[in-house]
């Protein structure tokens, strides 16, 4: 196995599901072949962390030997959809779940944790040199955006065809280039009032504390003890809540799915046209991420449940992505959301409603409304638009 290219974790089970005998089952080895090299499980999540970051990086590397911004954008997507067909073709396989990284252990996480912010700093130098902290905060978003867009694609990529791929790419790049908005509208959303009267406040704040740490330790990191000492409650406490960690997770996915949903139906409520509906569930969104009301739970939480129940999480996301798709179909025919792929755009919208979790820090360093304009414009107006920075 030495110098092989080491195996991805389980979608299942992720980092701390995965166990030696999946591993050896996968490589056609024994068990006791796969632990003479990693005598850890841990020292093999790792090394698949390892490779991921380093494949990355290189990736990267190669986009930025082109002469633009939205040339060396445009060759970093071409990259990862040739590693897709090679993964579809079972030539390749695929990338560990670097949101995993979070649930590691000393002395591993911190030299990973590095490792990831190579990865972003490198994505962040496609656009060119951050003269100033506006252009470091908005290419900040950019790299972010354009990441967590590659990362989500495995989950809807799988609906298309082999040869549907050049069509992909080049739809997505067209959202990447010039945004959802059409040419002439603005940045003017209204927020939604989503705040309402809960029948059990105290289920709500537990619901949205068990979220964040969930976000942060991953499904394996955040235990029922970790979360039960989070809140300062006794494990009792949570089991009085909920019977089961799976049922915690069920809840938090329940809470953010009909959060989205919500803030889809009132903007539909209030009419108007469809650029000014979806600007505003953006909006909303963000600043749900962004402010102690939030998080929403981040779809990597997945890996961890059940098949059957997973299925049912995936169908709910769906849904809600159908229905992004339907607004932005409305707006093409209305003429305030530019010709673009509505299937294709709603993803990129999934992606940045479900990823600005982990920017919460980045906007903690501005006013929230620049954080949330900055943060949206790369997909209202897409990742070369400099207009935000004017405004």
């Amino acid at each position: 196995m030495q110098g092989a290219q080491p195996v991805t974790q389980s979608d299942e089970g992720g980092a701390k599901g995965m166990t030696f005998a999946d591993v050896a089952r996968r490589v056609g080895l024994n068990t006791t072949s796969v632990t003479y090299y990693f005598k850890r499980k841990d020292d093999l999540a790792a090394a698949c962390f390892e490779h991921t970051l380093d494949t990355l990086m290189a990736m990267l590397d190669e986009a930025q030997q082109e002469p633009t911004p939205e040339a060396r954008v445009s060759r970093y997507l071409a990259i990862n959809m040739e590693r897709f067909a090679r993964i579809e073709r079972g030539e390749e396989t695929a990338f560990a779940v670097l949101s995993d990284l979070r649930a590691m252990e000393e002395p591993y996480r911190d030299p990973l944790l590095a490792g990831w912010r190579e990865v972003f700093r490198k994505t962040r130098a496609l656009w060119g040199d951050d003269t100033d902290k506006a252009r470091h905060d908005l290419f900040g978003a950019r790299a972010h955006v354009l990441l967590e867009n590659t990362f989500w694609l495995p989950v809807w990529l799988v609906r298309y065809d082999l040869d549907q791929y050049d069509r992909v790419e080049m739809r997505l790049m067209e959202v990447f280039a010039h945004g959802i908005a059409a040419s002439g509208e603005h940045w003017a959303p209204d927020l939604i009032d989503l705040e309402h009267d809960q029948a059990e406040p105290g289920r709500e704040q537990f619901l949205r504390a068990a979220t964040r740490l969930i976000n942060e330790l991953g499904y394996r990191g955040a235990s029922v003890q970790r979360i039960a000492s989070e809140l300062n409650v006794t494990k009792g406490s949570f089991y009085h809540h909920l019977d089961a960690k799976d049922d915690l997770v069920i809840a938090c996915y329940k809470r953010s799915f009909d959060t989205i949903a919500e803030a889809q139906r009132l903007a539909d409520e209030r009419g108007g046209t469809h650029w000014r509906r979806l600007s505003s569930i953006i909006a909303t969104l963000l600043d749900v991420q962004f402010s102690e009301r939030g998080p929403l739970l981040r779809t990597t939480a997945l890996h961890g449940l059940p098949p059957g129940v997973r299925q049912a999480m995936v169908d709910r996301s769906n849904r809600i992505a159908r229905r992004y798709a339907g607004t932005i179909a409305d707006g093409i025919a209305g003429g305030s959301v530019r010709a673009i792929d509505p299937l294709i755009a709603a993803q990129t919208l999934m992606a940045l409603q479900n990823a600005a979790f982990d920017m919460r820090k980045w906007a903690s360093t501005m006013p929230r409304d620049r954080a949330v304009a900055l943060y949206a414009s790369t997909l209202a107006f897409g990742l070369f638009d400099d207009r935000v920075l004017a405004e």
